[in-house]
């Protein structure tokens, strides 16, 4: 009874390294240049096989106008 605040302690400690290691105090990037982050998009869609090159060529053109 008299160590209830040591318990206590370590629940808050544990639920730190908890959330630390769940990178939830990670600071993620900004993407405002959706125009590149779109070509990219396009340019993984086409390596995989997704889209043709002509289909390709048509999106990469109206994304850089």
């Amino acid at each position: 009874m008299m160590f209830g605040w040591i318990i206590g302690v370590i629940v808050i400690i544990v639920l730190i390294v908890a959330l630390g290691r769940g990178n939830v105090f990670q600071n993620k990037p900004d993407n405002t240049d959706s125009n590149t982050s779109a070509l990219e998009t396009l340019k993984k869609r086409y390596a995989k096989g997704e889209i043709d090159k002509e289909e390709f060529e048509e999106r990469k053109a109206e994304l850089e106008k």
